[in-house]
């Protein structure tokens, strides 16, 4: 029987791993979650989202080395 290729034998484990792609998802999803539990915080949840994002996006977080 010819297995599929995405389909893990029973010794192998599957890893996702983070990059810093990645980041920016992990942080909306984040804000959005307490964006609904804490609608009073939007405004801190926006700015401090869009801190990280622009540093993010323009390298100043290579010490997270992801």
């Amino acid at each position: 029987m010819i297995r599929p290729r995405f389909a893990p034998t029973s010794t192998e484990r599957l890893y996702m791993h983070i990059t810093v792609a990645h980041i920016s998802p992990i942080l909306s999803l984040i804000a959005g979650v307490l964006i609904l539990i804490m609608p009073r915080l939007l405004n801190l949840i926006v700015a401090i989202f869009l801190i990280i994002n622009g540093a993010i996006g323009l390298g100043l977080l290579k010490w997270l080395h992801l």
